[in-house]
């Protein structure tokens, strides 16, 4: 005998239980992440996932994460390519993408 779980089947998006919103508001938050660490969002938006993150302490933590390590490669002393390396690696990569 098959039994389903009435929340099973009248959810589709599963309710992380202690933080009371669904892993859809997460996705949500991570397609805008890009714009919104680079202020690319309206006010409105960058309120929504302010208050978002306020309430969901997995995202906030990838989020200050995230946010520290893209401090740190800023302040890194990289070295520049040569005009030779930036051309090799193009080939490269264009050969790796023809052949899959």
């Amino acid at each position: 005998m098959r039994t389903t779980s009435r929340a099973m089947t009248t959810r589709q998006t599963p309710v992380h239980s202690h933080h009371g919103h669904s892993k859809a508001q997460c996705l949500k938050v991570l397609r805008r992440l890009s714009a919104f660490l680079d202020d690319e969002l309206s006010v409105s938006i960058c309120q929504e996932i302010r208050k978002h993150l306020g309430a969901c302490p997995n995202c906030e933590v990838f989020v200050t994460s995230l946010q520290q390590t893209i401090s740190f490669c800023r302040c890194a002393d990289i070295p520049s390519l040569s005009p030779a390396v930036k051309a090799r690696i193009r080939r490269e990569i264009l050969k790796a993408v023809r052949y899959h």
